[in-house]
């Protein structure tokens, strides 16, 4: 483990180097093509870091991070984002650039309006993921009807966890709100509310600028603007699905079975028909209940992840990697408490 930690901190050293040079160098380039050919390198370069270590825990969350950070970049190429926004001096640049925050626009946009979220749901997702961690253990004995609703919650926990603890660093540290990562996808009533409104807003945000506007529009100039919107969102989902298809290479090192491709252009599939249904039953009186459809749409997320979703990962050994993990750091910050009592 300590050769990972070392590699690890050597990545993230490359990063912030490369950030420094794209604040002091390439933001000096106009903007447009002369800046994307300046950013290449760096772009070519966060595709390889994540090669550089193993441990699933480490190489999930750098290649997330820097996944994002590319699509920063390739905004910041025309002056657009986060990165031309916010920045006022280089550490907020790179910490912007190579963390999963969006400061948050004032006023805040519409679609990442929230509404606060009382005090003690917190500690509760806290002691949700310290017992999934635990009955890992004994996953032998459970039924594999069990695991699946247990591995969505652990993915969902995992990454809302860590994406609260890193927006309370930087309102510590630099004294500004963000925009909020998720919104309780559990209580998403359609697959549109689920990935536009609930998951992982950061990506959603991101990706409408750099892939699904751009779709759009060039495609309204041939076809009519129903159809470029349909495109436009399965490009989106196209692009999503095949840059998971990277982390999971990334996190197994073998070769790419496309079944996590197949899972996101199904859900960009299935959202192009809600949105369409929508429209055309927006004349009609009836209409399903919130409680209804939301069973219906955690259900069908659930099953297409158990069938495309999750069985690379665990073909691979991924969640007992992971569950080893998180036991050697839990024996370790147990070490340090104790050689601090003592």
């Amino acid at each position: 483990m300590g050769g990972e930690i070392e590699r690890f901190m050597k990545v993230w050293i490359s990063t912030i180097i490369s950030l420094s040079y794209c604040y002091y160098i390439v933001s000096r380039i106009p903007k447009g093509f002369l800046r994307i050919i300046s950013l290449l390198p760096i772009l070519c370069l966060f595709f390889m870091l994540p090669l550089y270590f193993s441990s699933p825990t480490l190489v999930g969350t750098t290649s997330f991070f820097l996944w994002l950070a590319t699509l920063k970049l390739l905004l910041f190429s025309f002056n657009q984002g986060p990165l031309a926004i916010s920045p006022q001096n280089i550490h907020l640049f790179i910490s912007i650039a190579s963390l999963p925050i969006i400061p948050k626009q004032h006023p805040p946009t519409k679609q990442n309006h929230t509404t606060n979220k009382p005090k003690w749901l917190f500690p509760l997702k806290l002691l949700l993921f310290a017992i999934i961690i635990r009955v890992y253990d004994y996953k032998q004995n459970l039924h594999p009807n069990l695991l699946l609703p247990i591995y969505c919650c652990h993915v969902y926990l995992s990454l809302d966890l860590l994406l609260i603890f890193i927006g309370a660093m930087i309102r510590t540290v630099f004294g500004f709100e963000i925009e909020p990562q998720f919104n309780e996808p559990y209580l998403s009533t359609s697959l549109q509310d689920f990935w536009g409104h609930r998951w992982n807003l950061m990506v959603s945000h991101l990706l409408r600028p750099t892939v699904y506007n751009p779709t759009r529009s060039m495609l309204s100039s041939f076809v009519n603007f129903s159809c470029a919107t349909s495109a436009a969102i399965l490009v989106t989902f196209l692009v999503s699905g095949l840059m998971h298809e990277l982390i999971y290479y990334y996190l197994t090192r073998v070769t790419p079975t496309w079944e996590v491709t197949c899972f996101f252009v199904l859900h960009g599939v299935c959202l192009v028909v809600e949105v369409v249904a929508k429209k055309v039953a927006s004349h009609r009186e009836w209409q399903l209940h919130g409680a209804v459809s939301g069973s219906l749409v955690i259900s069908f997320l659930a099953i297409t992840a158990n069938w495309l979703f999750f069985p690379q990962l665990l073909r691979n050994g991924l969640d007992t990697k992971a569950t080893e993990e998180y036991a050697l750091l839990i024996e370790f910050f147990k070490s340090k408490l104790s050689l601090q009592v003592l």
